[in-house]
């Protein structure tokens, strides 16, 4: 048996284009998993799943044509008994709590980085591999304690959760995208301190950059809000 038939196999969701190729991407960096495919609705998630073996679903809950939690529940009437890893800028707890019934085995919030989803997969990996029958109560206790995270996902250094918010909305609120400069205005922060958090979010698949050309000198990097995040 070859390595890819080994590995679990993860169907990525995502109506963006430029953040499933970074969800992808991601998956094909942890070991022990491998990106079968990636869909941009539910009606194409459906046709994947009819044709490929998939294990785990990379999903995003904001669909263009169904919410990712119908999609669930619509999956698992139908046969198909993949785990589903939410991808959501969603923060309802109403929705958290509804995700368990449907196969949800954990969330990961956005915008994040690959140190987090990996940090998933991986404590899901040991989660799937735990087959045939619990010696007792302290090992159905492991196997469901490795699905939780031991505490919140650590940005890299100097970087803040608070701060990473207010340059998301400010992001996010400017539909023509907003320069260093513009960002540290915005939210009351140093130019240089704004661009590691802009940098921040394109590492992490939220933001797109490009050259803004028309002003002399070195052309200045505008940052805009990928669309669908």
């Amino acid at each position: 048996m070859t390595d890819t038939e080994q590995a679990i196999r993860v169907l990525v969701v995502e109506d963006d284009p430029v953040a499933a190729d970074a969800h992808v991407m991601y998956v094909g960096r942890v070991p022990g998993f491998v990106a079968v495919g990636k869909a941009h609705s539910g009606a194409e998630a459906r046709r994947v799943l009819e044709r490929t073996p998939v294990d785990l679903l990379l999903l995003d809950l904001h669909l263009p044509d169904v919410h990712g939690l119908q999609l669930a529940r619509s999956l698992r009437t139908a046969g198909h008994h993949a785990d589903v890893i939410a991808v959501t800028s969603a923060r309802d707890l109403a929705v958290v709590r509804e995700g368990v019934s449907l196969g949800v085995v954990q969330y990961v919030l956005k915008p994040f980085t690959f140190a987090t989803l990996r940090d998933r997969l991986v404590r899901y990996a040991d989660f799937h591999a735990a087959v045939g029958e619990a010696s007792g109560q302290d090992e159905v206790d492991r196997a469901l304690a490795a699905l939780r995270a031991p505490g919140p996902a650590a940005l890299p250094k100097g970087l803040s959760a608070p701060t990473l918010e207010r340059v998301t909305e400010a992001l996010r609120d400017c539909a023509e995208g907003l320069t260093a400069a513009g960002v540290a205005e915005t939210v009351g922060i140093s130019r240089i301190t704004a661009r590691r958090y802009l940098e921040h979010l394109v590492d992490a698949g939220r933001a797109a950059r490009r050259p803004q050309y028309g002003t002399v000198g070195r052309p200045e990097l505008r940052y805009r809000w990928v669309t669908g995040q």
